[in-house]
């Protein structure tokens, strides 16, 4: 099987927001060549192994990434990420922004990646430890965490991503034990795992992708939850109005009294204790709109994947649709909103 190589020339300030913009479009995944030393306090954060210093010290960058030459349209992609830069222009240094298509022979692209993918503190409680890894360090051990062991697959989600961390911060932070929790978009299924470790009563997790559902049931087992903790839904919650219906119902819970024949059936009170959703602001933004038929009434909304510069229009949906106590935390370039229905 060969494969089609994409290579844009650019700067390291620019990397982040560029992997955004082509994850939007589509692209799976990229590889990152940059000049610059990880400094010790990245290493400890990070927790990887100690790499050699680079020859070269300066901002230049090169991102790649793979398609398969039989399906990949080269002009169509090209277009699109000339499209991408041409934006990012109006607003940062894109450097050079030339585009290199090469071919290239089979690889092991889907696993090669996980020499990277080192254990690491993702909260307070959680420490996040891939499959294939026995053991955390000490470093990341210390304070005794709950281990989240993931294998993301071809599903998005390790954990690693300042995205994904602000929102299991913001579950560390706000869950509280036998919540019942909505994860729109759930990737690997580390949100809805790390909600489960953290107490939540039953997690329903949504995703557009099939092969996403797939890889974060085998994840849910690999951690010992059984099929009773969870639901796993493939469905587009934007897009489909009955599915929107039956999760409704389903993130209802028994009033109290309800076991002596004095209430309504599950599902009458009124919605999800949490929904959480680290997608992009495309998504969110429309899905804003959708919560509070999801969510019961004093419940949270946790929302991430969204750029710094995105920030005010999801604020805006927020505030639009009747959310109160509206907190944004930064981390990187990027921002997480938590607030109240």
């Amino acid at each position: 099987m060969k494969w089609v190589r994409f290579t844009i020339d650019t700067v390291t300030e620019a990397v982040d927001v560029l992997s955004y913009e082509l994850d939007a479009i589509g692209v799976c995944g990229i590889e990152i060549e940059d000049h610059i030393p990880l400094s010790e306090e990245d290493k400890k954060r990070m927790f990887v192994d100690i790499l050699p210093e680079p020859e070269v010290v300066d901002d230049k960058a090169k991102v790649h990434f793979y398609e398969d030459a039989l399906e990949c349209d080269t002009e169509k992609m090209c277009a699109s990420i000339e499209a991408i830069l041409s934006d990012m222009r109006t607003y940062m240094d894109v450097g050079e922004g030339r585009i290199t298509v090469s071919e290239t022979e089979d690889k092991d692209w889907i696993n090669n990646w996980k020499e990277y993918f080192k254990p690491f503190r993702a909260s307070d409680r959680i420490a996040i430890c891939p499959t294939w890894i026995e053991k955390a360090d000490d470093s990341v051990m210390n304070g005794n965490p709950m281990i989240l062991r993931i294998d993301p697959g071809v599903a998005f989600g390790t954990g690693s991503h300042e995205t994904t961390k602000l929102c299991i911060q913001a579950l560390d932070r706000l869950l509280n034990k036998d919540d019942r929790l909505l994860d729109v978009g759930c990737g690997s299924g580390i949100l809805s795992i790390a909600a489960l470790l953290l107490g939540a009563a039953h997690v329903t997790a949504v995703d557009i992708d099939e092969m996403a559902v797939k890889v974060a049931e085998e994840n849910f087992e690999v951690n010992g939850i059984g099929k009773a903790g969870y639901d796993l839904i493939a469905g587009n919650l934007l897009a489909d109005d009955e599915l929107a219906a039956r999760l409704a119902k389903a993130g209802g819970r028994k009033p109290e009294g309800a076991d002596k024949g004095e209430g309504a059936a599950c599902g009458a009170s009124g919605g999800y204790d949490i929904v959480v959703a680290n997608i992009l602001p495309d998504v969110i933004v429309p899905l804003t709109s959708i919560v509070p038929g999801l969510i019961r009434k004093g419940g949270t909304y946790i929302t991430s994947g969204i750029l710094a510069t995105r920030a005010d229009e999801v604020r805006k949906a927020l505030t639009d649709n009747g959310f109160r106590d509206i907190e944004c935390t930064p981390m990187g370039e990027w921002v997480s909103f938590t607030a109240v229905y």
